[in-house]
């Protein structure tokens, strides 16, 4: 130990090792959005939002620091804890507001559906590991009950945001294995049918009377609401009406910052949370949104790269699956917040407040990080 000397220079490259500087460079942007964002729509909430971020990082770096193989490895077991807890909530889970979707392990509650959302992509990549080169069309169908048991326990709590996430991760991840357009154009073209047919006869379907059967009445509301945010002004349609209301009034560059009425005068509704991307819009105007907008484009492109040079098919896979998880949380949060889907609960990636959505996105980061440095590895050896 006597030669021993402490060298803060090579400390610093061993932590900085698995970070992949590109990705680390597009997260902090959009942290910085965060920021500065949560300054504005809820500066009470700011310092425990730090906090969030400080567990996120350290969650993304320790799974940057485990190799594909390790993460695959974890696929099982992860995959059915998570599927025995959401069976736990159906069975012992507290109810919240008309949801149950908590479960009390006793020091803390957690969220078990929030599990799924790593550990399914997770485990179709290692699914599809063990079939490669020989997949079947039986591959797909047990590949499709896999996916349809957690989101199946997810929609019945109810949670209709986070089934659909988890049901876009595990989907993802069965296209980019081989899915043939044969099934997936009858697929297309029955949601085609269904969405016009309930645009076309939508004061019909939306009367009191009509049961929708496959979606709970809150559920039926929502697509009512969309279709017609002005049935209920003040109730249902009021989130919709004062975001549209928010987005359009900060016009090019926006009323500046700190300076949004919508926000500041508390019309517009879960301002730190879903409806973030509003108080954006009108505080920064349609500049700051398409520059937030270029940043998740690149995430998306940095993400894409490093799923097609990445090393093994299931790190192909998982990658192309998690990079898609990002847009797919993107598009609905705007989507919702600009009236064009219905609001459905999904955070904007890396900018809304709260510490579940953003650990769970920062895993996802963190395993492109991985995936990424196992090439290079893979590469200089």
């Amino acid at each position: 130990m006597s030669g021993w000397r402490f060298n803060p220079i090579a400390l610093v490259r061993a932590f900085l090792r698995p970070i992949d500087p590109m990705l680390m460079l597009l997260l902090g942007v959009l942290l910085g959005y965060a920021w500065v964002l949560m300054q504005s729509a809820s500066p009470e909430r700011l310092d425990s939002q730090v906090l969030h971020f400080g567990v996120a990082l350290g969650a993304m770096w320790v799974v940057a620091w485990l190799t594909p193989t390790r993460l695959l490895s974890l696929a099982l077991p992860l995959y059915a804890v998570g599927v025995a807890l959401l069976i736990g909530v159906e069975l012992f889970g507290e109810v919240s507001k008309g949801a149950q979707r908590w479960l009390n392990i006793g020091v803390t509650r957690i969220q078990p559906s929030e599990i799924m959302k790593i550990a399914m992509p997770l485990m179709l990549a290692w699914y599809f590991q063990q079939r490669e080169g020989q997949t079947r069309f039986v591959d797909f169908i047990v590949a499709g009950l896999l996916l349809v048991v957690p989101v199946g326990l997810i929609v019945i709590q109810p949670d209709l945001g986070t089934s659909l996430l988890v049901a876009a991760s595990g989907l993802y991840v069965i296209y980019f294995a081989g899915l043939s357009w044969k099934l997936i154009v009858p697929l297309v073209l029955a949601a085609v049918i269904g969405i016009g047919s309930i645009v076309a006869f939508g004061d019909t379907l939306c009367q009191p009377d009509v049961d929708w059967q496959v979606l709970r009445e809150y559920q039926k509301q929502r697509v009512c609401t969309l279709l017609d945010p002005t049935r209920d002004p003040l109730g249902k349609g009021f989130h919709i009406i004062q975001s549209t209301i928010a987005i359009g009034s900060g016009g090019l560059s926006g009323k500046g910052w700190m300076e949004g009425t919508q926000t500041h005068l508390a019309f517009l509704p879960e301002r730190h949370t879903d409806f973030i991307f509003a108080v954006l819009a009108e505080e920064f105007g349609l500049v700051g949104a398409v520059v937030l907008l270029a940043v998740y484009l690149l995430l998306l492109i940095r993400g894409f790269t490093i799923a097609a040079f990445a090393p093994t098919h299931a790190s192909r896979l998982l990658a192309g699956a998690v990079t898609m998880i990002f847009f797919t949380y993107a598009f609905v949060n705007m989507g919702m917040v600009s009236g064009i889907l219905p609001v459905v609960g999904v955070p904007l990636p890396f900018v809304s407040y709260g510490g579940t959505a953003l650990v769970t996105l920062c895993l996802g980061i963190g395993i492109l990080m991985s995936i990424q440095r196992s090439r290079l590895v893979a590469r200089s050896s």
